[in-house]
């Protein structure tokens, strides 16, 4: 992949892994500003570490990771948060025995503005399924509705880019739906989406760009509109 001079983010070359297991293997990519890019690809494939290396959870090896024309690569977490990357991992993140409420306060951990709670105002107004659940315990909610919950704590941060992993894991067809219509949404409103996606027609159909990884190394990439239509990428990757 030839460097994206206007990229938001930019992988060029980076190998990562696990203790002796090397699971990334030169993988680049680019990420521009006001795109939803999602990765898909086979289980192992290196997709959530990919995310996790960009957020400084897993070491980067080898090669750089650029956000913003700045080298982020193995920086700590709270590091790439304040430099404007969000993340929502794979599986519930939430506090469970707090409220909605108290969820979002918490969202806003690293902030001492004063505008934190009319952030939180406007957060619940944008998500009314949690302005709906605001005095109940995050832990009660459904899958999706914990979904958009975490997103929600990751916006008060004020992301320039929005790493989600999975964000559709696990939910039933309808919730994807609301899911996805948030994702949408958030991006309309100016943040940039990288997210890791297992419904990959789903993520490919409201994505500017796709990269398919395969065992740690870029496999395909080109448009969403690009990737559905790919022969290869049907037959492997999207069931047939």
């Amino acid at each position: 992949m030839a460097a994206d001079g206007g990229a938001l983010l930019e992988l060029r070359g980076v190998v990562a892994g696990y203790d002796e297991i090397e699971v990334l293997r030169g993988v680049s990519l680019a990420v521009r500003t006001g795109e939803i890019v999602c990765i898909i690809g086979a289980n192992g494939a290196g997709k959530s570490t990919l995310l996790r290396t960009v957020f400084g959870m897993v070491p980067a090896r080898a090669g750089t990771i650029r956000f913003a024309g700045e080298e982020i690569a193995n920086r700590l977490p709270t590091e790439v948060l304040k430099r404007g990357v969000g993340y929502v991992p794979q599986g519930r993140c939430n506090f469970p025995a707090m409220s909605v409420e108290e969820n979002l306060e918490m969202g806003a951990y690293l902030r001492r503005d004063a505008a934190v709670p009319r952030d939180i105002a406007a957060s619940l107004e944008r998500f009314p399924v949690l302005a709906a659940k605001r005095r109940d315990l995050a832990g009660t909610l459904s899958g999706g509705q914990q979904q958009i919950l975490e997103m929600a704590i990751a916006l008060l941060l004020h992301p320039r880019l929005l790493m989600v992993d999975e964000p559709s894991l696990g939910l039933d067809p309808r919730m994807v739906e609301i899911v996805f219509d948030a994702l949408l949404a958030i991006n309309r409103d100016g943040t940039t989406i990288l997210m890791v996606e297992q419904n990959a027609k789903k993520a490919l159909s409201v994505s500017h760009r796709g990269f398919v990884l395969e065992l740690g190394r870029n496999r395909f990439e080109g448009t969403g509109r690009e990737l559905l239509e790919n022969a290869d990428v049907r037959l492997h990757y999207l069931g047939g």
